[in-house]
């Protein structure tokens, strides 16, 4: 019997394994030349014909391709500082607006709120080509068009947060707010003592989850943005050119770490919060 656990172990990180096999190899072409990589992917990537050999790692290592990319392209520092502009500020937004809203709806009975709730959900899993059109109506309205703003905003007022925030809120023990409250403290009292703390994995989760969503965004950008100088870091890729391909594997390699480390980071705190979005009320 033990022996077919060990088994099954090991099929099952053998399995898991093939997942980071894209990473590795992406990895090892960020570090060919390009005359190596076209070698090798050339009848793909550039459409020059031929057969695609299949290489892991390279044979002559460079680092070619990260000097040329941070140090000869001003463009990748344009929109990586354009990311930061757009991103932060929206998980900023999300913390300030969101944690309040949330705290409600997890912490309070009130007429309407299981509606609220209801339309809490339907908004959060709208895609966003249901509702391109009513956004750039409302952004072109209020002339925020091919601004920072246009995707700051609505990623502000974005819906999933909230319900994370507020299944972590909701599974806070009644008896200790009852003892907050005997013991004299008031709402918000509550809120950032009690509240904060005992919900801050569901919180981090949420920002966590909304850091990867913002920092790789495509659709938004393209629609609401025209001015290529005002484009987050996700839009710099597809604008490589194809003799250019070794920099554009290095310029995925270092728009990847931020996310990869922040989830390592927050790994402990994402499975406790996606735990308690599945509580029961």
């Amino acid at each position: 019997m033990k022996r077919k656990h060990n088994w099954t172990v090991a099929g099952l990180a053998a399995l898991s394994s093939v997942i980071w096999l894209p990473l590795f190899y992406m990895a090892g072409q960020s570090f060919m030349g390009s005359r190596e990589l076209i070698q090798n992917t050339g009848a793909v990537l550039s459409e020059s014909g031929g057969k695609v050999h299949f290489a892991l790692l390279p044979q002559f290592p460079t680092l070619a391709p990260y000097v040329e990319l941070l140090l000869d392209s001003p463009g990748f520092f344009v929109m990586f500082w354009n990311s930061c502009k757009q991103v932060f500020p929206v998980l900023a937004g999300q913390l300030l607006l969101g944690m309040p809203a949330a705290w409600t709806l997890g912490r309070y009975k009130f007429r309407g709120r299981k509606f609220l709730m209801l339309l809490y959900m339907i908004l959060m899993i709208m895609p966003f080509q249901v509702t391109m059109v009513s956004g750039y109506l409302v952004l072109k309205r209020f002339q925020l068009l091919d601004t920072h703003l246009a995707l700051i905003l609505p990623g502000i007022f974005n819906t999933f947060p909230v319900f994370i925030m507020t299944k972590a809120f909701a599974g806070i023990p009644d008896s200790l707010m009852e003892a907050a409250r005997i013991d004299g403290a008031g709402e918000f009292c509550i809120f950032r003592s009690i509240g904060i703390p005992m919900a801050l994995p569901g919180i981090i989760s949420a920002m966590v989850l909304g850091f990867l969503e913002y920092w790789n965004v495509i659709e938004q950008p393209m629609t609401f943005l025209k001015t290529k100088s005002l484009w987050p870091l996700s839009l710099y890729l597809p604008n490589i050119t194809s003799d250019k391909i070794n920099v554009s594997f290095a310029a995925s390699i270092v728009m990847m770490m931020p996310a990869v480390l922040l989830f390592l980071w927050g790994q402990k705190y994402l499975e406790q919060g996606i735990a308690a979005s599945g509580l029961k009320e």
